[in-house]
């Protein structure tokens, strides 16, 4: 009996003090594990876990489980509670910075649904204002012909308009700009659309001219047309200068090729010609589709001009340049109307007979035209001004119909509506393709997920009708 008590002993003790040992060490760990995280404990502990956080890897086998044993029970369950409230205040804390980020997110969200908004609704109200002044324009002027036709001293009034452009930008800057800047600060930061030197003499001669003579033959050219077609008429053709504008920045600037701007430029052609046919290959119907056709010609190479040697430019450099332009036609192209009116090619009697009402009325929409058109373009989106422009087609044929009694025949119906829809289809992006497809795929998956979640809910509807009918699914054996 005796042989046998001592064998039993030691495999009895070797068991204990192996248990023990992993006991210490599983404590030792998890102890220092939560010192070194960073969390702060209360006065009862900290002295214990400071200790135990500077320890070698020797000591922390068997020191902590002997501070742990010195400790009484309430000390060990003061120490647990505080642990517990410092991690609930942890997982508050995190709880607190989701719902700021949701928040935030809402925020931007909210910000960005107004301000796309804002867009829109400038954009409406800046369609309207574009259309209107370009109709007004167009109707003005053929109520001038009636009594005054001098349709070059017209555009030259008119341009001479334009150097109330930079005023009219300046006195926008002082109404509403934080920072407000002195005329000749103004003036200095808009010339640079002329260079880094700004606008010199050299500069004013050389940039300003061509744009300047392209200017009058384009607003020349359409009061022109206006003489021999009706407003209808010559607007929709007027239109065709995205198409010319296209092809020349294909061929100058070596813009990117689009089949559907090709469309949309055989799409113009077409309605020309159709225009041309509607009265027969003579007659003034023509000579007003030749001369509409050059106006778009001309202003299709100014703006592809502007875009090559100027570049783009902001509100203000516009106005600048657009006073400018009025600068240069008061000073030298004052003499061509002079020179008209001795040959007694534009000539009236005296300028007190001068339908001066008429004159004004047409330059200031004119400039409001061109302020709506550069203003548009920091307020919303640039196709809008462009759908403005398109809309004075309908607009002139309804004053046309009802004021002026004019019958469109279904030639010059269809051309109309044919140089219209090329117009829209040169306002289509490069990447409309892309966009197209992206937005027919998420159209696809969006009724993907609304069956998937229609089937569910059917099946949980079918489910929750055979429990509340009793019906029970018994396992065969």
């Amino acid at each position: 009996m005796k042989k046998h008590s001592a064998k039993v002993a030691p495999v009895s003790s070797f068991s204990v003090s192996e248990l023990h040992a992993a006991i210490i060490d599983d404590t030792s760990h998890s102890s220092v594990s939560r010192c070194l995280s960073g969390i702060t404990y209360s006065n009862s502990c900290s002295s214990t876990r400071k200790k135990m956080c500077h320890m070698s890897s020797t000591e922390e086998s068997s020191s902590p489980m002997f501070e742990l044993e010195s400790r009484s029970p309430l000390q060990r369950f003061e120490c647990s509670r505080s642990n517990l409230v410092q991690s609930g205040s942890g997982g508050e804390g995190a709880q607190a910075n989701t719902e700021n980020t949701s928040e935030n997110h809402e925020k931007s969200r909210c910000q960005s649904c107004t301000s796309t908004f804002l867009k829109i609704v400038w954009g409406f109200l800046i369609i309207l204002s574009v259309s209107s002044s370009w109709v007004g324009t167009t109707q003005i002027v053929k109520i001038t012909y009636k009594n005054f036709y001098c349709p070059f001293f017209m555009t030259w009034f008119s341009t001479n308009w334009n150097i109330m452009f930079f005023p009219v930008y300046y006195s926008g800057h002082l109404a509403t700009a934080q920072q407000k800047q002195s005329l000749l600060q103004k003036i200095r930061e808009c010339s640079r659309i002329f260079g880094e030197d700004g606008l010199t003499l050299k500069l004013f001669l050389k940039r300003t001219a061509p744009f300047s003579i392209l200017w009058t033959l384009t607003n020349y050219l359409y009061l022109l047309a206006l003489k021999k077609l009706t407003a209808t008429d010559v607007s929709a053709l007027f239109c065709c200068n995205k198409a010319f504008m296209f092809l020349l920045s294909w061929i100058v600037l070596k813009d990117k090729f689009m089949g559907v701007r090709i469309v949309a430029t055989i799409m113009a052609i077409t309605g020309i010609v159709m225009m041309a046919y509607a009265d027969g290959f003579h007659g003034d119907s023509i000579i007003g589709v030749a001369l509409a056709v050059g106006s778009a010609s001309a202003s299709a190479l100014y703006k592809v001009l502007f875009k090559m040697f100027l570049g783009t430019a902001n509100f203000g450099e516009a106005a600048h340049f657009f006073s400018t332009l009025g600068f240069f036609n008061l000073i030298f192209i004052s003499c061509t109307p002079i020179i008209l009116y001795f040959t007694k090619v534009e000539h009236w009697s005296s300028f007190s007979a001068l339908p001066w009402g008429y004159l004004c009325g047409v330059a200031g929409l004119w400039l409001a035209f061109n302020i709506l058109v550069n203003v548009g373009v920091v307020l919303t989106y640039p196709i809008l001004i462009s759908i403005g422009t398109v809309l004075s087609v309908p607009g002139n044929a309804v004053i046309d119909l009802l004021k002026h009694e004019v019958i469109f025949s279904v030639v010059r119906l269809g051309a109309t509506i044919i140089i219209c829809i090329g117009f829209l289809l040169m306002l289509l992006p490069e990447e409309w393709d892309e966009i197209t497809l992206r937005f027919i795929n998420s159209l696809k998956e969006k009724k993907t997920e609304e069956h998937a979640e229609d089937v569910a809910d059917a099946g949980v509807h079918t489910r929750s009708r055979s429990r509340a009918n009793g019906t029970v699914s018994i396992p065969l054996s």
